[in-house]
């Protein structure tokens, strides 16, 4: 049985496992087709909050490129057609 309502969980785990097999072919044909490793990061660097008796280090980055996109396209056209 199908159900309708998307679980936002899977969609997430859908979205990170499409960049990331998308950034395992960007490397796999870099070389040959430069074009799917193109790309930018965004994100915060990493900041250090010292309290004297711990340290918390806060830091966001995301690094994507022509390939990895193509991944997370074709991840949410497979998680909405299929799930």
């Amino acid at each position: 049985m199908r159900n309708n309502a998307l679980n936002p969980f899977l969609l997430i785990l859908f979205i990170v496992i499409g960049a990331m097999l998308g950034n395992v072919i960007a490397i796999i044909l870099g070389s040959s087709i430069p074009l799917l490793s193109e790309g930018s990061s965004v994100g915060l660097e990493t900041t250090t909050l010292d309290l004297m008796v711990f340290s918390l280090d806060f830091g966001f980055k995301i690094s994507l490129n022509l390939a990895s996109i193509i991944g997370i396209f074709l991840s949410i056209i497979f998680y909405k057609k299929f799930i």
